[in-house]
């Protein structure tokens, strides 16, 4: 079995394991920190916005199953890609958009995606996540990992959460 790792932060990693998780080809998703200046930063310290980190999950998935393609397109529908600033109620630098490409592969079509999503028209604000090089991801501690599964109510309202967004930003562009 062929594998490759994707990493995309788009606000609370709660929320971000699941849509990938249930996709058939995917190995393992981990949710951690990356894209700060601290190494093994607690969810406390990413919290407070000190250490530059951003809440992402880590995707192994096959290749041969699912493209990457087929992932940044999935992580766009998790994702408000016009807040820089946070996602939907969680707020701060810690929350921001990012997709954190691995290779020139990766970033070619991170880049393309983004453009036609910039072109459709979906969005009545510019597209501000950015595409970065991935640098080291730190796992987060043992009870972010697996969140969906391990608290189906709360993850349940945090998803209900992101669908009103979503509906309301759909409203907002067909006005």
């Amino acid at each position: 079995m062929m594998k490759e790792t994707a990493i995309f932060a788009g606000g609370c990693f709660w929320c971000m394991v699941s849509p990938f998780d249930e996709q058939p080809g995917i190995i393992e998703v981990k949710s951690g920190y990356t894209g700060g200046h601290t190494e093994n930063p607690t969810y406390e310290e990413v919290k407070s916005q000190e250490t530059g980190h951003t809440e992402a999950v880590r995707i192994v998935f096959d290749p041969k199953v699912i493209s990457y393609e087929e992932l940044v397109e999935i992580y766009w529908n998790q994702t408000d890609p016009t807040d820089a600033m946070g996602q939907f109620h969680d707020r701060g630098s810690s929350y921001r958009p990012v997709i954190f490409v691995n290779n020139e592969e990766q970033r070619r079509i991170a880049e393309a995606s983004k453009k036609k999503l910039e072109e459709s028209g979906r969005y009545s604000t510019p597209i501000v996540t950015t595409i970065e090089d991935a640098v080291p991801f730190y796992l987060a501690e043992e009870e972010h990992q697996d969140f969906h599964k391990k608290n189906p109510e709360a993850y349940a309202k945090e998803k209900e959460d992101r669908k009103k967004w979503m509906e309301s930003q759909e409203k907002e562009v067909a006005r």
